[in-house]
């Protein structure tokens, strides 16, 4: 009698041990093998304000924009992030600004943050700190500050505005090099 309650025991436990391999959750297995390195691509285009607005055209028609494309910007980045929403990455790119005639390369450390703020769609601000070196213009450098905000698709396409700084004069201006911009970018987790 009492090796058969002890088989019958150890059948139960076998029984009540076993388990269905479908309902395993996965989520711990994925998030431990997920993948931390990110890319960045930005595609920029700078604007002035339009010195000239409000004049008149040879046509009539009245010179309305507040501002007037001035250019174009290139950069492109590697970093680490933590689940889409906090990263750090090193970048390097071209910005070419017509009213400056200045063609610079900033390399710069960049900072990002993006809390979702939808079922796929995050909020996206970034701020990048590093140096700004001058082609054609000698020994040209500087500082170099960027921040910008953007909305963030589920599939890493980012649409933006940004502010960046060069910290040196160019020319006979008097001001520093800086304006703003509006881009995409593209990230790749």
């Amino acid at each position: 009698m009492k090796t058969k309650t002890i088989f019958i025991l150890l059948f139960i436990s076998y029984l009540g041990y076993s388990q269905d391999t479908d309902s395993i959750n996965t989520s711990k297995v994925v998030s431990s093998t997920q993948k931390i390195t990110f890319t960045q691509f930005d595609l920029t285009i700078p604007f002035k304000g339009n010195k000239k607005r409000g004049e008149t055209f040879a046509d009539g028609s009245t010179n309305d924009n507040w501002f007037i494309p001035d250019g174009v910007g290139a950069k492109f980045g590697y970093g680490l992030h933590h689940n889409k929403w906090i990263g750090v990455s090193v970048n390097s790119g071209i910005d070419f600004y017509a009213s400056y005639k200045l063609i610079a390369l900033p390399v710069f450390t960049n900072f990002r943050i993006s809390p979702k703020i939808g079922q796929e769609t995050r909020i996206t601000a970034q701020y990048g700190l590093g140096q700004s070196f001058a082609i054609g213009r000698g020994n040209l450098q500087g500082s170099y500050q960027k921040a910008s905000i953007g909305l963030e698709n589920g599939d890493g396409i980012c649409l933006f505005i940004e502010g960046n700084y060069h910290g040196y004069t160019v020319g006979n201006y008097l001001d520093k090099v800086y304006n703003f911009s509006i881009g995409i970018c593209l990230f790749n987790f």
